[in-house]
């Protein structure tokens, strides 16, 4: 009857994993098949619980780090949300200097400040250099269509 036991912490585990898609319930459900096969065996339970845990310790340990790395390598990273965002152009809204201003990202309006030098008038296209919280952090494109000669900017297109 203890066999069940881990049988069900493993299914446990085994659901937990497809919640998360960490690989780390999955390494503690392959503990708990090994303290089921430790039962099989004949082992006592605190002999189960070592195999179970030793087991563990061992797939998080050397298996996980493996497996992560091959399913890097066969699908990119994705960037999603504010990460999505960095390296994209904007436009400023209302004047950005490095305490405060207004960006049209992505469609919506950010709260934006720039990363030094001095302030950008609205019109004036950017480039995102990093997210800082719900802050856009720009610094000025110096190329691109309609550039102003010695502003470092844009012009807006009529």
């Amino acid at each position: 009857m203890d066999w069940l036991w881990w049988l069900g912490a493993a299914l446990l585990f085994g659901i937990m994993e497809m919640l998360t898609l960490g690989l780390v319930f999955l390494m503690f459900a392959g503990g708990a098949l090994a303290g089921a096969l430790a039962y099989a065996l004949g082992a006592s339970v605190p002999v189960q619980i070592l195999v179970a845990g030793v087991t563990s310790a061992l797939l998080l340990g050397a298996l996980r780090p493996w497996l992560l790395r091959h399913l890097r390598q066969r699908s990119p990273l994705v960037e999603t949300n504010s990460a999505a965002l960095v390296g994209r152009d904007a436009v400023v809204v209302s004047t950005v200097t490095v305490d405060a201003g207004r960006v049209k990202l992505n469609g919506e309006v950010w709260s934006a400040r720039a990363e030094a030098g001095a302030a950008i008038p609205p019109g004036t296209s950017v480039r995102v250099a990093r997210i800082d919280g719900a802050t856009a952090v720009v610094t000025q494109s110096v190329t691109g269509p309609g550039a102003v000669p010695g502003v470092g900017g844009t012009a807006p297109h009529a």
